[in-house]
């Protein structure tokens, strides 16, 4: 069984920072893709950054240049610092584990979300 927990989420005021981190535990072989996605309130998930187990990293244009995506794939921890937050950030964010190799089985998973307030 792989589990995905999520932790570092608050409330921040506007312009402020938050650092996200998601650490993947279990028989774990090897994570390829990981990603950080938001739902906000009435809202479809979006993706807001992606990084290869390489290191290649992607992210939506609404967080290019505040947000930056990183891992430490001997720990099976994925992070986001977000900087410069604005109130449309607000929403629960989750963290994606993509084609996760378990034995000889590949599968996805999600974490159970946290939430992130920007509010003055």
């Amino acid at each position: 069984q792989v589990q995905l927990v999520e932790s570092g989420g608050g409330l921040v005021q506007p312009g402020g920072s938050l650092r996200l981190s998601c650490t993947a535990s279990g028989t774990i072989r090897a994570i390829n893709d990981m990603g950080w996605y938001r739902q906000a309130p009435g809202k479809q998930r979006e993706l807001v950054a992606s990084i290869t187990s390489g290191g290649s990293s992607n992210y939506a244009e609404f967080v290019k240049g505040r947000f930056t995506i990183s891992r430490d794939n001997a720990k099976n921890t994925l992070y986001l610092q977000m900087n410069s937050l604005k109130s449309e950030d607000t929403a629960v964010y989750y963290c994606h584990a993509e084609r996760v190799l378990v034995g000889w089985n590949l599968n996805d998973y999600w974490g159970q979300g946290t939430q992130v307030t920007v509010s003055s």
